[in-house]
Order: C-alpha cells, then sequence, then structure tokens
C-alpha cells in the first residue's frame, strides 16, 4: 500500500499501488499461454453409414473397392485388377467433385495388399479413403 498525504486537511489518505499486481497477472498469463497444451490433430476418418431405407439399388455416387483374396479386386461389384486399378479409379473420379472412396478387405486379406490398395486409390486423387468393416455392414 501506499501513501499520499494531501494538504489541505492535513490527512494521510491509502491509496492501493497496483502495478506490481499487473505485472504478475502478466506474467501469469503468459505462462498459462504456454503451458497450455494444443489440440492434437488426427487423421481423419470418415465412416460410411448404414442405409435407412429399404430400396437396395446399387448407389454409385458411393465408390467402394473390395480387396479379395487371391489377388482379385472389385470396384462397386466390377472386377479389377491390381494393373487397372488406378486408372479405374481416374476416370471415375474425373468429373466428380467430392473424392471420397470406401475400401473393404476380407479377413483372409494381407495388411500390405490393403495398403498397397490405399496407397493406390491415393496416387489416383481420391482424396478421403473410409473403412469399412462387417459391423458397420450389419448395421450395428
Amino acid at each position: 500500500m501506499g501513501m499520499e498525504v494531501e494538504g489541505k486537511k492535513g490527512g494521510a489518505m491509502a491509496s492501493m499501488n497496483v502495478v506490481p499486481l499487473i505485472d504478475i497477472l502478466l506474467v501469469l498469463l503468459i505462462i498459462f499461454m504456454v503451458i497450455t497444451p494444443l489440440k492434437p490433430k488426427g487423421l481423419e476418418a470418415i465412416v460410411p453409414q448404414p442405409s435407412q431405407t429399404v430400396d437396395r439399388r446399387p448407389d454409385y455416387k458411393i465408390v467402394v473397392v473390395q480387396v479379395l483374396g487371391n489377388n482379385h479386386l472389385k470396384i462397386n461389384e466390377n472386377k479389377a485388377t491390381w494393373e487397372n486399378l488406378g486408372q479405374q479409379l481416374n476416370d471415375i473420379f474425373k468429373l466428380r467433385a467430392e473424392k471420397v472412396a470406401f475400401l473393404k478387405g476380407d479377413d483372409t486379406v494381407v495388411f500390405a495388399d490393403v495398403a498397397r490398395a490405399i496407397d493406390v486409390m491415393r496416387s489416383s486423387g481420391v482424396e478421403k479413403v473410409g473403412l469399412m468393416t462387417a459391423k458397420l455392414e450389419g448395421g450395428q
């Protein structure tokens, strides 16, 4: 606390010195800004939602690449090979604004084949790749 003397009445008037309090406040503010953790950024995943309609016509807006056993591939129930997978995906996504595709692998498929399919999909212009599971297809 500081003290000031006024000349008229001759009495002492107490006033608080707030400069040290402001200094402490600014130091604490800087400390909390530095130690506050930033929000971690992870990979974005798109999960397909089960259909609510009874109509089961194939929806060709959604592109599903299936990696089957014995080195077989399908794109929306159409057969494909590893050699022409990239070209077929380029043809499909050539005129589309939304470049999203889903990948479905059998239980017997080696993970290296799934990773290879993801790599081919990303190199052919697919911006987002979602992974399909058996539970998602069953509606769980």
